[in-house]
């Protein structure tokens, strides 16, 4: 089997340790990008001097069109799609709900949900089977992320609504949906937050009492889209360090 996968906001953080990870177990990768074509173009040659095959493509994920056209991209250069990681999300500043504008939160969902739909999707119309999707949501969907990110927070709670529900419509096409939710990683993302140190402030209060690095979190989506998960939809793996 031809092994192509798109990850969505594969240019930093978990995406690109994913792209890595994914090329180097034998898929052909596709990694989007929004605005950083030259961190998505570093994470490109890392592969392709690893021996693995890589392409870029920028889409804005929340745009139809642009969704349509990075999986045409991807199958003209690669091959059909067989796999999905919707990574691709945003992070905006630290506020509490009331300090949060209406055009805030809808941007937020609008990335964050509407754009993994789109691509699922993109994903489905050109499927075959066996396939899967990992959808990349957060520790924050359970813990709510009260006084920093409820915005955020309702984003991946939608997302693995979502995920549920798209793994019971798939299953019998032989194509699984599963989650991972990340917890206090080492990425930028946290600086998109406006504190780059969240998660050393943090640590104390992680059973595990560190961070998690985007290899750690690449470890648990690759094992989802794999065979080894052959009998696992519509699940969720906690990767939080036991919070």
């Amino acid at each position: 089997m031809n092994k192509v996968v798109i990850v969505t906001g594969a240019a930093r953080g978990i995406g690109a340790a994913t792209a890595k990870l994914l090329a180097g177990q034998g898929y052909a990768v596709c990694i989007n990008y929004r605005k950083n074509r030259e961190a998505a173009e570093t994470v490109a040659r890392a592969i392709e001097q690893a021996g693995g095959r890589a392409i870029t493509a920028q889409a804005d994920v929340s745009s139809e069109a642009e969704v349509a056209t990075l999986f045409e991209t991807t199958q003209a250069q690669l091959g059909r799609v067989t796999h999905l990681v919707n990574n691709a999300g945003i992070l905006l500043t630290q506020s509490r709900l009331e300090e949060i504008s209406v055009e805030r939160f809808r941007q937020v969902l609008d990335v964050n949900v509407t754009g993994a739909f789109l691509c699922a999707k993109a994903f489905i119309r050109q499927a075959q089977g066996p396939g899967a999707i990992v959808n990349v949501s957060s520790g924050a969907a359970k813990s709510g992320s009260p006084f920093e990110y409820v915005d955020y927070a309702a984003s991946k709670g939608a997302m693995d609504s979502m995920t549920r529900g798209l793994a019971l419509e798939l299953a019998a096409r032989g194509l699984r949906v599963n989650g991972v939710r990340p917890g206090f990683i080492h990425t930028e993302m946290h600086a998109d937050g406006g504190e780059p140190g969240r998660v050393e402030r943090l640590a104390p209060q992680i059973p595990l009492q560190r961070g998690g690095t985007p290899e750690e979190i690449a470890q648990g989506i690759a094992w989802l889209l794999s065979e080894q998960a052959s009998y696992v939809t519509g699940a969720f793996i906690d990767m939080a360090g036991g919070k």
